[in-house]
């Protein structure tokens, strides 16, 4: 039986695959903040007793994985033909981590930035054995989306007089790049505007509300990391025409 020309099989490999990721990733998700090592013999003793939001990491790996093997589907002729879903399966565990710990720790650890920013360089320079273009895309991708945001940075402190977004955001966003190129992290960072701006009316009226907390400040590298995720299976440009389609109408309201 096949789905989009994937054996079914290749769908139980890869759920399988997602799982394991999805728990070593749950591993990751306590060690990271606590500056802890990654490889270490404890993650064999503490997984028999079972990690928090183990199951939460695994469903999801495991789902986004078959959703991407959907979609690329599986070039046999070459590993190279492949790129599009080996780099998003690599990256999505680190997505995953980066939605979970900024939204708990308000911080996007240095070493996961660096991880992220190192195999990008890599998936960047495999691009360009075949094609030189499609690996400067991904280079100004890094460069485009780290300048926006450190632009946005550097307008908020003069207007406000404190940081708007934290520096991990800049170096999360510049690292990303490396893996969608310029169309796609321009797609990222407007689409990321548009849910940070939803979801944080809706979280800081409910800590004022429910939880009593006047705490203004929400972390924006898991609206990234959601972002980037949507973009993974969205086609090229259509965020950005919708976009410029919903300017359209607004202004023509006003």
């Amino acid at each position: 039986m096949y789905f989009n020309n994937v054996h079914i099989l290749n769908y139980a490999i890869i759920v399988v695959i997602g799982l394991l990721v999805g728990k070593f990733t749950a591993w990751c998700n306590v060690r990271l903040p606590e500056n802890k090592k990654i490889f270490s013999k404890d993650f064999f003793r503490e997984n028999k007793v079972g990690l928090k939001n183990n199951y939460i990491f695994m469903i999801l790996t495991a789902f986004i994985y078959m959703c991407l093997l959907y979609k690329f589907g599986i070039e046999k002729s070459s590993i190279l033909k492949n790129l599009e879903l080996i780099k998003f399966i690599i990256l999505t565990p680190m997505l995953l981590l980066t939605i979970f710990i900024d939204s708990k720790h308000r911080i996007i650890p240095n070493r996961l930035n660096l991880t992220i920013f190192e195999i990008g360089l890599i998936i960047t320079f495999l691009y360009g054995i075949t094609n030189v273009n499609m690996a400067k895309d991904y280079i100004l991708g890094m460069v485009i989306g780290g300048l926006i945001f450190a632009i946005i940075t550097l307008i908020g402190f003069v207007i406000s007089g404190k940081e708007s977004m934290g520096m991990g955001d800049i170096k999360f966003i510049g690292a990303i790049g490396l893996f969608f190129g310029v169309s796609s992290i321009i797609e990222i960072s407007l689409l990321s505007f548009f849910i940070g701006a939803i979801c944080s009316i809706v979280i800081l009226i409910a800590r004022i509300l429910i939880f009593k907390k006047k705490d203004e400040y929400v972390a924006f590298g898991p609206f990234l990391a959601i972002s980037a995720i949507i973009c993974m299976f969205t086609p090229s440009s259509l965020i950005l025409d919708n976009f410029l389609f919903i300017c359209k109408i607004i202004s023509a309201k006003i």
